[in-house]
């Protein structure tokens, strides 16, 4: 395979992941790491790198278009990315020591549990009695119905969704998928937050979680530009690409295709981890 040829896939590839990952909330990472790994070869810990770089591409496509809609609580926000930084860097630094099975093994857990969170049933949590921390901190907000009226909304245990926001970002800094499916359940499970609210404002915190594990892969040399500079130019373009279809279809098919591709995914990265699949790369 020429290189160009090689650019041409993995940018197709990358524009894919970044299309399903905005229609689903998941990131890019989920796709484009099977995609490196299984498909081209390409070390785990190469293939992480140039997924974080698709992270923050989705986080910067989609995420701008959400907070300019209104849906995204840019305060809770950034409270949040306090804890998914700090995970994130522990994380990236954790990384190096892990073989690339463990790796495997940990992303096939984590793919599990994403699929099983994509059958939750999704619920606007209406009539919720805020916390008096959250009130403190003014993380209250609105977002807007599909009617043009704006439905306000208040939320609770800040501190529980603070923590669990510090193990989405060891994931992130380890795995590169941005743990989209933690910060939702953190939000959406414990805090309360609207499910609109709680995906769209995972895909604003990405980028930033993503930024700061980037900066330990880039200083070890794990992030390649003939790897990453593909990802991420495709990515963003599906990412912005998923945010306008996104106000138009119904992706609710699509959800439960893609649940069955990442359980397809998750058993054979399980399965490869365990039998050391990985170990030649």
């Amino acid at each position: 395979m020429t290189i160009l040829t090689f650019t041409l896939i993995l940018l197709l590839g990358a524009y894919c992941a970044g299309l399903l990952g905005s229609l689903t909330g998941l990131g890019g990472g989920v796709v484009v790491i099977p995609l490196l790994t299984l498909c081209f070869g390409v070390d785990f810990h190469y293939a992480v790198g140039a997924a974080l770089v698709a992270s923050i591409a989705t986080s910067s496509g989609s995420g701008a278009a959400y907070v300019k809609e209104g849906i995204t609580n840019i305060r809770l926000g950034m409270l949040l990315e306090i804890a998914t930084t700090i995970g994130a860097v522990c994380g990236a630094m954790v990384a190096v020591w892990l073989n690339n099975s463990f790796i495997a093994v940990l992303y096939g857990g984590v793919l599990v549990l994403t699929a099983v969170s994509q059958q939750r049933r999704r619920s606007e949590h209406k009539g919720v009695a805020g916390s008096e921390m959250a009130r403190r901190l003014k993380l209250f907000g609105t977002y807007p119905l599909k009617d043009g009226t704006r439905e306000a909304y208040e939320l609770t245990n800040v501190g529980g969704g603070f923590g669990v926001m510090l193990l989405a970002g060891v994931l992130s800094g380890i795995l590169g998928i941005g743990s989209g499916v933690l910060k939702v359940l953190a939000m959406d499970g414990l805090m309360k937050v609207p499910f609109r609210v709680s995906t769209t404002t995972s895909n604003f915190m990405m980028g930033v979680t993503a930024c700061a594990s980037a900066v330990v892969y880039i200083q070890r040399g794990n992030i390649v530009p003939g790897i990453a500079f593909p990802v991420l130019v495709g990515v963003l373009l599906g990412a912005l690409t998923g945010a306008r279809l996104l106000k138009v279809l119904d992706v609710s098919l699509l959800r439960k295709i893609f649940v069955f591709a990442i359980l397809a995914v998750a058993a054979n990265m399980i399965y490869m981890g365990l039998t050391g699949g990985f170990e030649h790369s």
